[in-house]
């Protein structure tokens, strides 16, 4: 299984940002997937997940409102679309398949696979 997120860079507070992620190597569409984030000195926390039909969501708290996740099962692809950028929210994203297809409750041991990350910067 690969994962390969991209789209992170610099924006400024109140900007937007859209993260994708390619999977290959499974059969994307009987998973799950996830969304987290590990900021400078913090730990890993998780951001998002989306069931295997898009119609199961999960959001963490602090994202809720701001944050939408998608996904393109005829693509491959699970998107994160950013909008309303808190300095606060700067970190690595990375994207991680989940271990089935429901959404979960967002924990780490839940998924056994993960996209090396994309660098999302905002500035104040």
């Amino acid at each position: 299984v690969q994962l390969q997120a991209s789209g992170g860079g610099l924006a400024q507070a109140g900007g937007s940002l859209r993260l994708s992620c390619v999977a290959s190597g499974l059969t994307f569409s009987s998973y799950a997937m996830g969304w987290f984030r590990q900021a400078p000195g913090k730990e890993r926390e998780f951001v998002a997940a989306i069931n295997w039909s898009g119609a199961g969501i999960l959001y963490a708290d602090s994202v809720k409102g701001r944050f939408t996740i998608s996904r393109d099962n005829a693509k491959n692809t699970v998107f994160l679309q950013m909008n309303s950028l808190k300095p606060d929210d700067t970190a690595v994203y990375y994207c991680a398949q989940r271990r089935g297809s429901t959404t979960g409750g967002g924990t780490f041991g839940e998924y056994p696979y993960w996209g090396r990350g994309t660098l999302v910067t905002v500035s104040s």
